[in-house]
C-alpha cells in the first residue's frame, strides 16, 4: 500500500528544491546561515515532534497506511522531518524572494 504522508512529504521536498533550483535561484542553499537556521529548526522540532508522536500515549496518531513506519529518534515518523524541511525551506525562500523584490524596487 502506498504510504501517502511519505508520498506527499517527499513530493513537497522536490517541489520545494526545484522551486530554488529552477525558478527562484536565491542561492539560499549556499548560505551557512539557512543551514544553521535549520539546525536551529530540527534541534526545536525533536523534542516537540518527539513528544506529540511517541509510541507510548501519543497525542498525533497516524494511521499506519499513511506513513512508512521508520521512525526516528523518540518514535519521530521520518516523514515528519521531511515535511519540516519542506516547509520550513519554503518559507525562506519566498521571504528571500519577496525581499529582493522590495530591494529592486
Amino acid at each position: 500500500m502506498v504510504e501517502e504522508y511519505l508520498v506527499a512529504a517527499c513530493a513537497a521536498v522536490l517541489l520545494v528544491v526545484a522551486l530554488e533550483l529552477l525558478v527562484l535561484r536565491t542561492g539560499l542553499f549556499l548560505r551557512p546561515a539557512y543551514w544553521v537556521t535549520m539546525a536551529i529548526v530540527l534541534a526545536f522540532q525533536v523534542p516537540v515532534d518527539g513528544w506529540l508522536t511517541k509510541l507510548e500515549a501519543p497525542v498525533v496518531v497516524y494511521a499506519d497506511w499513511a506513513i512508512s513506519g521508520v521512525r526516528m529518534p523518540w518514535d519521530i515518523p521520518v516523514e515528519d522531518f521531511l515535511y519540516g524541511f519542506a516547509m520550513v525551506t519554503a518559507v525562506l525562500l519566498l521571504w528571500e524572494r519577496g525581499r529582493a523584490a522590495r530591494e529592486q524596487a
